[in-house]
């Protein structure tokens, strides 16, 4: 997966996931936008006040009091951008896989003759790579 993290996670990025998390609950509180402005502002202070701390213990304890305090302050419905996992437009526009256009009738495939006989050459490129790559498989006998 492209966006998932691998490894140790350094302290800044907690810092930073854990402040945007916050404002992020903020958000999901306060409906008017002075309103939640003003409580962003209080937020970013109290990270602000403890930037330059340099003992690893003591900003550890914090990040640990910072995420329960944002475990215990969580919104009970949090808002969800349309097109992310859960909101109401995630998954709306499907996009067909490339094995669908295999399907297509002949008389629909010859409105498009240049992309379709390049296609097959392609392919015929893909099944020598993947031969070169993995050898030919002479154990498949697919079902009837």
């Amino acid at each position: 997966m492209s966006g998932s993290l691998t490894g140790l996670i350094s302290h800044t990025r907690k810092v930073q996931s854990l402040y945007k998390r916050a404002v992020r609950s903020l958000e999901d509180w306060y409906d008017r936008r002075e309103v939640f402005r003003y409580h962003a502002v209080l937020m970013r202070k109290r990270f602000d006040d403890n930037k330059n701390i340099t003992d690893t213990r003591i900003a550890k304890e914090l990040i640990a009091k910072g995420e329960e305090e944002l475990f215990k302050n969580e919104h009970w419905h949090p808002r969800k951008f349309p097109e992310s996992p859960g909101g109401v437009a995630f998954g709306r526009v499907v996009t067909p896989p490339d094995w669908v256009v295999d399907y297509w009738h002949p008389l629909e495939k010859a409105q498009y003759p240049e992309y379709f006989a390049r296609r097959e050459e392609r392919k015929k490129e893909y099944v020598k790579l993947w031969e070169q790559k993995y050898g030919k498989s002479s154990s498949f006998n697919p079902p009837h």
